[in-house]
């Protein structure tokens, strides 16, 4: 069996979703700049030049990370991601994901991961989401979306520690 395209093109009624670029860089680094869109997230710091170059170049590098666009501009207003696709579980995580603080509210993230879901849901049966024990933001977000919160913690790599993170699951319909 081949694996799934996890870099589809995806269109909602307010965003489109494609493949992250490398010239997405500069325009994607803009909106990532705002130090307020990381005061919540494990790594703080991903609004710095050479911190966010190693987030861009690893998105780029996985082949699983989406650039959201607002379609109504065109601009490039965040990004999002797919990660460790389990083809005997049926699991994928839905992660990395930011979004311009002018989107923030629950109606365009709540699009991009229904979008996001529903491509999934082609290949697996169950997305999973890992969200900072400390981002209270994002497990709110999580919760407005159906995401059902799994016992334990996961540990995960950031910047040199280790960031203990919640995880969600929501499964097929």
């Amino acid at each position: 069996m081949s694996t799934p395209d996890f870099q589809p093109g995806l269109t909602g009624g307010l965003v489109e979703l494609r493949p992250v670029r490398a010239e997405d860089w500069e325009e994607m680094f803009v909106v990532a700049s705002d130090p307020r869109i990381w005061e919540g997230h494990p790594a703080r710091e991903r609004y710095r030049e050479p911190v966010f170059r190693e987030f861009f170049d690893q998105a780029l590098a996985s082949h699983m990370a989406l650039t959201i666009l607002d379609r109504k501009t065109g601009r490039i207003i965040g990004s999002s991601r797919y990660h460790g696709y389990d083809p005997e579980l049926g699991e994928v995580e839905i992660g990395w994901t930011f979004l311009a603080r002018s989107h923030w509210g629950g109606v365009t993230n709540r699009e991009v991961k229904n979008l996001m879901l529903d491509h999934a849901f082609r290949f697996v049966g169950t997305v999973i989401f890992l969200v900072g024990e400390t981002n209270l933001r994002s497990q709110r977000a999580m919760e407005k979306i159906g995401g059902v919160r799994r016992p334990g913690f996961r540990d995960r790599a950031y910047q040199g520690g280790m960031v203990r993170h919640v995880v969600y699951e929501i499964r097929r319909p």
